[in-house]
């Protein structure tokens, strides 16, 4: 079993249009309405491959809990303000995203507690708990980090906890030692406080967080690929670049599912970032936030991982 925690849930809603042109009246292509946020689409990758899996998120009814059930997902809801946010992507042809995100639900304090205590009873029996995305309004910036204490509390011997967020929450979850993060290079770069214009500096910022109590740290780097630090050590690897590129909204968060899967089942780190950026190679050829199951992803599209190429130049690499 895995736990996903999206604290800023959403519906997001994709429209496809032959070009973004503002003040015009653009009639949409392609449309369609999936189950969205960070730590959802987690979710929905695990259970296209047949994985458990139980996504804890404030408010998450109605439509949002009726997307998911219908993708094989529990959803377990907790109290909140307001409605759950509409995102709407505007995708052009050549994958080029424009996006509008509303806000979203609000926690009052006694609402963050009672989504954290929720973590912690749901925790005992997960592999992996996962807590991804945005604050919502209202919460604190250590929401994550107070997740992943509540993950730890209630979870057992071999619960394992993972973060994807950015921003102060990351700084915050990284002080309470996850045992992955799993950052882009430009949120990276936010987090250790300069910039990683080559793959050496990716390097030397993951071996300052795990010096800092992070176990993992899992890097998406958009067309150059992945990264992976470990405790069993250190690789890199890309895929072959995707031609048709739809929309990359949700490649990370199919990244990090990839990874998850093939470790649950086993693989080694190396061989689990090969699956990992296959995951997300396999998502930008899907349209708008739909996520890739076994019949998309081709292993045998990405090199072997091996020792990191530290000249490698990431400059304008943030996906």
């Amino acid at each position: 079993m895995v736990v996903t925690v999206t604290p800023n849930p959403s519906l997001d809603r994709t429209v496809e249009v032959p070009a973004l042109t503002r003040g015009a009246v653009l009639r949409a292509t392609a449309h369609r309405v999936d189950p969205g946020g960070k730590g959802v689409n987690v979710s929905r990758v695990l259970a296209r491959f047949g994985h458990p899996t139980l996504a804890v998120m404030p408010g998450g009814t109605g439509e949002l809990a009726e997307l998911l059930r219908a993708a094989g997902i529990q959803p377990v809801s907790t109290p909140a303000r307001g409605v759950t946010r509409v995102n709407t992507a505007l995708v052009e042809p050549d994958g080029t995203t424009t996006k509008v995100n509303e806000p979203g639900v609000e926690l009052a304090a006694a609402e963050v507690d009672v989504l954290v205590d929720t973590v912690a009873v749901h925790a005992a029996p997960a592999a992996w708990v996962v807590t991804a995305g945005s604050v919502p309004r209202g919460a604190p910036d250590d929401l994550h980090a107070r997740i992943v204490t509540a993950a730890r509390r209630g979870g057992g011997p071999a619960t394992r906890v993972a973060v994807d967020t950015s921003g102060p929450a990351l700084a915050a979850a990284v002080a309470a030692g996850p045992d992955l993060v799993k950052p882009n290079v430009a949120e990276l770069a936010e987090l250790v406080g300069h910039p990683l214009p080559r793959l050496a500096d990716v390097l030397a910022a993951t071996d300052e967080l795990r010096a800092g109590g992070v176990g993992t740290v899992l890097v998406s780097m958009g067309a150059a690929g992945a990264l992976v630090a470990a405790p069993e050590g250190t690789w890199h690897c890309a895929a072959e670049p995707v031609t048709a590129v739809r929309s990359t909204v949700g490649a990370g968060d199919s990244t990090l599912a990839g990874y998850l899967l093939a470790r649950t089942s086993g693989a080694s780190p190396a061989d689990a970032l090969v699956h990992a950026v296959a995951c997300g190679a396999a998502a930008v050829g899907l349209p708008g936030t739909a996520v890739p199951g076994p019949a998309d992803v081709d292993v045998t599209s990405v090199k072997p991982a091996s020792a990191p190429p530290e000249s490698l130049d990431l400059t304008g690499e943030a996906a």
